[in-house]
């Protein structure tokens, strides 16, 4: 059950920014294999001067259609999952024409007692969820 942040300049329609997240959440659906509709996205659009994402010594630059990718699940998969989840969330963008160098991403792990869905309690810790087995 990861909830997703994405930020992004302003600019792009309506269905391209729908597209883009629908292509992060197909990735993390195909790597992690969870269902379709655990679907928790916060998208926000910014004008470009408040996006800053400069260059971290990799000899790139990034464009103004950066988009930020956060992603808060939870802990214990493996280093080689994260690693492909973050090649098919790049893949996936691509697809659709977001630039290599434009796709960053932060990934934040936490454990069941993080999470609530509402109502005031965390489900996971009393059991109105079952934790999900991760993959």
């Amino acid at each position: 059950m990861p909830l997703v942040r994405i930020d992004l300049a302003t600019g792009r329609t309506p269905e391209a920014v729908r597209g883009i997240a629908d292509a992060i959440h197909q990735a993390i659906v195909d790597v992690y294999g969870i269902p379709v509709r655990d679907r928790f996205h916060v998208i926000t659009e910014h004008p470009a001067q408040q996006i800053i994402a400069e260059d971290a010594g990799l000899g790139f630059e990034r464009t103004e259609g950066v988009i930020v990718i956060q992603v808060f699940t939870q802990r214990g998969r493996t280093d080689e999952a994260k690693a492909a989840l973050y090649r098919a969330i790049h893949d996936a963008l691509s697809a659709i024409g977001v630039a290599s160098e434009d796709v960053f991403i932060g990934y934040v792990e936490n454990g069941p007692q993080d999470w609530s869905f509402g109502f005031g309690r965390a489900q996971y810790v009393t059991g109105e969820l079952g934790v999900p087995a991760l993959r």
